[in-house]
């Protein structure tokens, strides 16, 4: 059998839960989490950390495209592996897929929402620039101009918070968030459909926005919190009653009938 052949070959042991590919993704990653290797450096040749980690090529390799797959390192042909800075939206999308079957997943995600938020506002006040600002006046006019707008309102209420986030300038919250996005925005655009056409719930929207905003611009970090925290809790108020409405016709709908069958 020829090097080629042999190294195509992967050992039973070396695919199973610990085995040879655990091993070396295990490696890389915690290389990368420690820093010992960054962004624009190229590992060791496939062959060599076979070598070094006890296994085949092959597992090197698959494990490899498995870092590849989310991001972390970049296979060059001939040049090598590369490692790069991973795109936090490939996080984004697995933490969406892995969290949008389950059940009342969006009430869970919203306590984290607001956890972040509340952070991010207070640290909003200290950090906002002027380019921060305008982004807010702009976020503003959209809420404003698409709020009888399911679709397009939804998405002008994310854009205004995650405006909110940017201004705190803190990566941390910033990549949470972003990981967060898809279901967030499905959040938002979920709670108009389910509200619908509602004057006081519009006018709400509007008025409590600009109350946010002023906090911000005017640096109160202890208003911005409280502010935001009431708008948190009057939206979910609006929406639980949406909730409750949509299910009396149907309730009434059946009282009905079975007085008809009694």
């Amino acid at each position: 059998m020829t090097d080629n052949e042999n190294s195509s070959i992967m050992r039973a042991e070396e695919v199973v839960p610990g085995g040879g590919f655990a091993k070396v993704f295990s490696f890389l990653r915690e290389r990368l989490l420690e820093g010992t290797i960054q962004s624009g450096d190229r590992l060791v040749p496939e062959r060599d950390l076979a070598v070094q980690l006890g296994v085949s090529r092959p597992i090197v390799r698959e494990a490899l495209r498995a870092l590849s797959m989310i991001g972390v390192v970049e296979i060059r042909g001939r040049v090598g592996t590369i490692v790069r800075k991973p795109d936090i939206s490939v996080l984004g999308d697995f933490f969406a897929f892995s969290l949008a079957q389950q059940p009342d997943i969006i009430d869970d995600v919203m306590q984290v929402r607001i956890g972040l938020e509340c952070q991010a506002i207070r640290l909003a006040c200290r950090n906002a620039t002027t380019s921060d600002i305008e982004r807010f006046r702009v976020a503003l006019e959209a809420i404003e101009s698409t709020i009888g707008d399911a679709t397009d309102g939804g998405q002008a209420d994310f854009d205004f918070h995650v405006s909110v986030v940017r201004a705190s300038k803190s990566n941390t919250l910033i990549n949470l968030y972003t990981a967060m996005a898809t279901l967030l925005l499905r959040s938002h655009r979920e709670r108009r459909r389910l509200i619908g056409v509602d004057p006081d719930f519009n006018r709400y929207v509007i008025e409590d926005h600009h109350r946010i905003f002023n906090a911000v611009i005017g640096r109160d970090e202890e208003q911005a919190d409280k502010v935001l925290r009431e708008h948190f809790r009057i939206g979910d108020q609006y929406r639980r009653k949406a909730a409750i409405e949509a299910v009396k016709p149907a309730s009434a709908h059946k009282t009905k009938n079975r007085e008809l069958m009694s």
